[in-house]
């Protein structure tokens, strides 16, 4: 399965209320292509820190879903999010993780995620659900099934490589920002 293929399958498995964060790189990029939202904070640099993005959503906004996508080498970057996700163990997070073993956003430089299994690092530091995925169709199921039921850690296997044309994110940082904090108002009430 290609990223944007995973990503495309994640986004219509919701029923777009959730509030997504998405990791630097391909993956804002595709994200954006899939469907642009104001409930999308599109992380631009920051390598890594979606995930803690994502959990202070999760603990400040009970009410609200948080989905989290990132990469392989974003959440190796920090895994000690992992272990404090797991702590907290918020029910309104789930994260996704698309796992390519590289750095696909900046040449596909390989990751160890080949050898560390996250999902494992997920389940043995509290999170509810830890699954693997190889398929669109699995991805659908474990994400509708985790909703409200987290923390809940996805790991997608998914291609190298990435769509070929895929425009870069558009909005400034100061527009996502300003237009995920009205997602966030709206939510929140």
């Amino acid at each position: 399965m290609k990223r944007f293929d995973a990503i495309r399958a994640a986004v219509q498995a919701l029923d777009g209320n959730e509030l997504l964060i998405s990791s630097n790189g391909m993956i804002s990029r595709e994200l954006i292509t899939v469907r642009d939202a104001p409930q999308n904070f599109y992380m631009i640099g920051s390598m890594g820190l979606a995930s803690s993005i994502g959990l202070g959503l999760a603990i400040s906004l009970s009410n609200a879903q948080i989905v989290v996508i990132e990469g392989d080498g974003n959440v190796l970057m920090n895994m000690g999010s992992i272990a404090t996700i797991g702590h907290f163990a918020p029910k309104n997070l789930i994260q996704v993780v698309l796992d390519n073993e590289c750095h696909d956003s900046t040449g596909g430089q390989p990751t160890v995620s080949n050898t560390a299994r996250l999902e494992k690092v997920a389940r043995a530091s509290g999170y509810r659900v830890a699954a693997r995925v190889t398929t669109d169709a699995e991805l659908v199921k474990v994400l509708r099934q985790s909703l409200g039921k987290g923390p809940a850690f996805i790991l997608v296997k998914v291609e190298k490589g990435s769509v070929k044309g895929i425009a870069r994110v558009s909005h400034s940082p100061e527009e996502i920002r300003s237009r995920f904090q009205q997602a966030v108002r709206m939510i929140s009430g």
